[in-house]
């Protein structure tokens, strides 16, 4: 058991023997929780909700000074409590509470926990305060999974039989965090559209930013960009999705030259100045000094328009004041990676600990996602499968869904996969591992197709005589690696 968790543990005690006794037996679980004592938090709400069917329990956390955590953790009533824990992650910089989702899962028998991640009231709580960048790295998500637990089992009279987690972009990165510094946290894990190589990631916002401010491009041109990357990619795609998105923008430089020679055809209001910046944005940010791939480039077939912004962590390390748009991709770029690094990235390939215990990990990210694109989890992918032992040890915990045409908030391609967290769920409990996810592509409203959607390496493949889809083997790798020095070593406390 990690250590940190050991101490923690150590630190929490359970004061309410003597009160049950004293009070009526239906109250003596609510009496439970109220005189729960934990060290370095506050209980600030101990209710039932109106209805009377379920406990909310809300606490504030301070690990250190400067830390200050919210966490929320809803307990439906014993009667209809499934035995398991269930953590929620948050998304973009957090600093609030998402109640839909707790309800959501507290109703279906979950007793559930989220964390605001420490960065309330918004994002400018981090700026030069290294507490956040642990809160918000590493150290709130695992906090308050020791509380939620030690929650449970004071409110119900025992511990949770199995422990989840959930979340999607930061909360992906959290679910990788979970599993590579806490793998006795949870049991199972779903991350979809994982932020897990997190500085590189928000360099790449920069990169892009910075190009974008110089040379923009409307909205109509960034969707006939788009439009020319399906066009130009269909060739290699199924009947189902030929021209309508991506569903490997995996490509090379002529690839690359030839979509924005076919934009600049559709569109003739792009410039020789757009055609250079596309060629930024397309190729990503490398070092200024050294040539090192700092990250990779926007995904074809992706906007433009959903690739930069989310700055807020260079003003955590360069001051609230900082001209964003004099940073450079040299030194600046050294001091953001060395103090930020170590604690937001969620990038050590050894799962063993999680696998050795049972774990399950399921990660999917899409294929036409700017937000979050697709090179850096390929690339995770394929170092847990080196460390591993190879692709089918690495497959017997741990399985990688590029789901084709995806962006990051759902369209123009096949929708997040649903019941993600029920596929772990059923890969843990019962050992049917997810060897295929239903994807669903939406217009406008309607369905219009139905598609399998098979575990990395494998993709979708279309069997013309017999008119079914398949798994057909594909392409391993074919990213360009990130410099290790941008990725460096998970520190802690």
């Amino acid at each position: 058991m990690n250590s940190k968790t050991t101490s923690l543990g150590a630190a929490i005690g359970l004061s309410a023997a003597a009160l049950f006794g004293q009070v009526p037996v239906s109250d003596a679980p609510l009496a439970a929780l109220r005189s729960l004592k934990i060290d370095t938090a506050t209980s600030t709400q101990v209710e039932r909700d109106p209805s009377g069917g379920r406990v909310i329990v809300k606490l504030i956390l301070q690990p250190a000074k400067g830390s200050h955590i919210n966490v929320e953790i809803w307990l439906p009533a014993a009667a209809k409590w499934n035995g398991r824990f269930l953590g929620l992650g948050n998304g973009g910089a957090a600093g609030k509470i998402n109640p839909a989702g707790l309800a959501g899962a507290s109703a279906a028998g979950f007793a559930v926990a989220t964390t605001d991640m420490g960065t309330a009231p918004n994002a400018d709580s981090g700026v030069g305060n290294p507490e956040v960048w642990k809160d918000f790295g590493y150290r709130a998500t695992h906090l308050m999974t020791v509380t939620g637990k030690q929650v449970a089992q004071a409110y119900y009279g025992k511990a949770p039989e199995l422990a989840y987690f959930s979340g999607g972009s930061t909360g992906g990165q959290q679910a990788l965090q979970e599993a590579q510094r806490y793998p006795e946290d949870y049991d199972g894990i779903a991350a979809a559209v994982a932020a897990h190589c997190r500085t590189p990631l928000h360099a790449y916002f920069l990169w892009n930013d910075q190009i974008l401010k110089k040379c923009p491009f409307t909205k109509a041109q960034d969707a006939n960009i788009m439009a020319a990357a399906n066009e130009f990619m269909a060739a290699r795609e199924i009947p189902a999705s030929a021209g309508k998105f991506v569903s490997d923008p995996r490509c090379t430089p002529p690839d690359i030259e030839a979509v924005i020679a076919l934009a600049r055809k559709k569109d003739a209001s792009l410039t020789d100045d757009h055609a250079a910046a596309l060629r930024k944005l397309f190729a990503g940010p490398r070092h200024a000094v050294t040539g090192e791939r700092i990250f990779n480039g926007i995904p074809l077939g992706s906007s433009l328009e959903a690739s930069h912004g989310h700055l807020y962590l260079f003003k955590w390390v360069f001051g609230a004041e900082k001209n964003l748009d004099d940073i450079n991709f040299g030194a600046d770029i050294d001091t953001y990676t060395a103090k930020l690094a170590p604690y937001l990235n969620a990038e050590n390939p050894d799962l063993s600990a999680f696998q050795k215990r049972g774990g399950k990990l399921v990660m999917t990210l899409g294929t036409a996602d700017s937000v979050v694109p697709y090179h850096a989890s390929i690339d995770y992918y394929e170092r847990v499968t080196e460390r591993l032992g190879g692709l089918e040890k690495t497959q017997a915990c741990f399985r990688f869904f590029l789901v084709p045409g995806l962006s990051h908030g759902g369209g123009p391609g096949i929708n997040q996969p649903p019941n993600l967290l029920e596929a772990v769920r059923a890969w843990r409990e019962q050992g049917t591992a997810p060897d295929g996810l239903l994807g669903r592509h939406v217009e406008n409203g309607r369905m219009t197709l139905l598609m399998p959607i098979y575990p990395y390496p494998q993709r979708t493949g279309w069997d013309a005589k017999a008119r079914i889809f398949e798994p057909m083997d594909g392409p391993r790798g074919g990213v360009e690696r990130i410099a290790e020095r941008f990725r460096p070593a998970a520190a802690g406390e």
